[in-house]
């Protein structure tokens, strides 16, 4: 943490990395919380990430009508545009133009790991040109992995998304079953299984969807998985199979088989990468049973869903947003607003901070003990991390399945 003075001067805001249904709900948080620092005059954000700073193409949001910005704490997407640009070093001069031209000396950036990692380096920049100015992160992520966090903004509505779409799909997978006998569905999360973890908190039953989740954090085991689905397809008649877009064999190679990388040397999974391992897993199951099946891959589905958000996601969100309005206007920079749970049976949660530096070199794979590895799905205590950030599921009916006698 890195408290500085504070001088008079204008706001900027950018959201970067894949959007969440409650991005804009932290951005609103920002703007309204700008409103209350004295120091604060215009609030702009970024039109499509660091590249509008770049391009000279900045949005004037203290203009922006309050009817407008009320209903934009709902809205899904990033509504200023999004970026994966990846900060080169001839980029610093024209970036500190800039800021300069609008007098920006609270900086503010909605978004993962990366671009956490681009708000340090402005920031740092700033400073060793001895340009006045504080840096604030605000978490964003459906993936749920940055470092230092209980669970990041926009991870819980995703989650409810994955569990309802399982869940849903589980029934018509059931009810299917003599004709395909097993789906594969496909969670996004390059390195961490969060999302895929959570198609499990709709399963009441044993018979119920899924049977087997996937995880990055576990090296795939082609026998492994193929003996599971053989066990749960002799027992209940289908398999319903869960995978993390990332998962890979022991020695690193992406089930997938995607060669694709982004920018930031990330592999590209999914339509980005041209296949996923979803394709892969039914390609197995295929040929070593002869079963027919389909798998699905929903991608950016998951983090727009707004139909699907929760409650307190929008609430934390935005409260996340005001509260890095607050850090700023006291000097507090060079940090990242976090998420930490309070301890109790109750959900609460309260707001702390972290470098900026450490969550841009950091990465937050599932805890082991939320990680069942005998039986391919996740453990209890991920129940009670997870539930009470996804909310109550619908229950839905089923028939006895007893064959009718005549009388």
């Amino acid at each position: 943490m890195i408290r500085q003075a504070t001088r008079k001067g204008n706001a900027l805001i950018g959201q970067s990395g894949g959007p969440t249904a409650v991005i804009n709900a932290s951005l609103v948080g920002v703007v309204d919380g700008c409103k209350k620092v004295k120091q604060i005059g215009r609030v702009f954000g970024m039109r499509f990430g660091i590249e509008g700073v770049l391009g000279d193409f900045l949005l004037d949001l203290t203009a922006e009508p309050s009817a407008t910005l009320k209903s934009l704490r709902t809205t899904p997407s990033s509504a200023l545009g999004s970026s994966r640009h990846k900060l080169k070093d001839p980029d610093f001069e024209p970036i500190l133009a800039q800021l300069k031209k609008y007098n920006i000396r609270y900086l503010f950036m909605i978004g993962g790991n990366d671009t956490m990692d681009t708000i340090h380096r402005i920031s740092e920049h700033a400073a060793s040109i001895g340009y006045e100015m504080v840096g604030v992160g605000i978490p964003k992520t459906v993936d749920n992995d940055l470092f230092g966090v209980d669970h990041t903004p926009g991870f819980p509505s995703a989650a409810r998304y994955v569990a309802l779409s399982v869940m849903q799909g589980g029934l018509l997978a059931r009810d299917m079953q003599r004709v395909d006998p097993f789906t594969v569905f496909q969670t996004v999360g390059r390195s961490a299984g969060w999302l895929a973890a959570s198609a499990a908190l709709g399963k009441r039953r044993p018979q119920d969807p899924p049977h087997i989740i996937l995880l990055p954090e576990r090296p795939f085991e082609e026998q492994k998985f193929l003996d599971a689905a053989r066990n749960a397809y002799k027992q209940f008649g289908f398999v319903s199979i869960v995978c993390g877009e990332g998962i890979s064999y022991a020695d690193g190679t992406p089930v997938s088989a995607s060669k694709v990388t982004d920018k930031f040397s990330n592999v590209e999974f999914g339509a980005m990468g041209g296949t996923s391992a979803a394709m892969m897993l039914h390609r197995m199951l295929a040929n070593q049973f002869g079963w027919r099946g389909e798998f699905q891959v929903t991608e950016s589905l998951q983090m727009c869903a707004a139909d699907r958000a929760v409650k307190l996601d929008y609430d934390e969100a935005y409260a996340a947003g005001r509260e890095a309005a607050r850090l700023a206007g006291a000097g507090v920079g060079g940090v990242m607003v976090t998420i930490e749970r309070d301890k109790g049976k109750k959900y609460s949660s309260r707001f702390g901070t972290i470098p900026l530096k450490k969550v841009a070199i950091n990465a937050r794979p599932m805890d082991d003990k939320y990680i069942d590895d005998k039986n391919l799905f996740v453990t209890k205590a991920f129940y009670n991390y997870a539930n009470p950030l996804v909310g109550e599921l619908p229950q839905y009916a089923s028939l006895k399945m007893k064959r009718a006698r005549t009388r």
